[in-house]
């Protein structure tokens, strides 16, 4: 839990330090959303489907590329279920670094690199009877699209997905070591 409370704490300091900073673009001389370069999104598919909340922070560097801190709670491996007495007492942070392609005037795709850190634990019975513990603390490198429409310069919105590796040895033997992950986030501008 004190992990858990430091890790929030940090991510909030950073993102409240970039907030501070303006980013003029680099290309057009101008802010390339008007006046907002941040944007805070929330990803409500997963949060319909699977009671995982999650949350995001992006920073716009340039018209072109964007910084992203992402926490998710009570995240979840893939698409995996909590049914049959499977319980899933995980969190994770993840920084990504968001590239956006050519405009369209309503939309932009983007590829995005991204590093993740889970931490907590996955229970389920066992076959004895009893209640089987895995370790999910893990490490995870891997990348992602998506698309995103600009409905407003306040609201945007759209689909991705993420593909990642885990290096965890206790992850692997009870799931894999491939991590597919996708959503559809709505998002504030300020």
């Amino acid at each position: 839990m004190r992990k858990s409370i430091v890790t929030i704490a940090l991510i909030f300091g950073v993102i409240g330090s970039l907030a501070a900073q303006e980013v003029v673009s680099s290309s057009s001389g101008s802010n390339y959303y008007g006046d907002f370069n941040n944007e805070i999104k929330v990803n409500f598919l997963t949060l319909i489907m699977f009671g995982s909340f999650e949350v995001a922070y992006e920073r716009y560097l340039s018209e072109d590329h964007s910084l992203e801190f992402k926490g998710f709670f009570n995240d979840r491996f893939g698409f995996n279920n909590e049914k049959k007495g499977k319980k899933y007492k995980t969190n994770s942070v993840q920084a990504a670094m968001n590239f956006y392609l050519n405009s369209n005037g309503s939309g932009r795709f983007y590829l995005f690199p991204l590093a993740k850190i889970r931490f907590g634990d996955f229970e389920e019975p066992s076959e004895s009877g009893g209640i089987e513990t895995t370790d999910m603390t893990a490490f995870i490198l891997g990348a992602g699209a998506g698309y995103k429409w600009e409905v407003s310069e306040h609201f945007a919105f759209g689909p991705y997905a993420s593909i990642g590796r885990n290096f965890s040895d206790d992850v692997i033997d009870r799931f894999t070591g491939i991590e597919f992950n996708a959503g559809f986030n709505l998002g504030y501008r300020f």
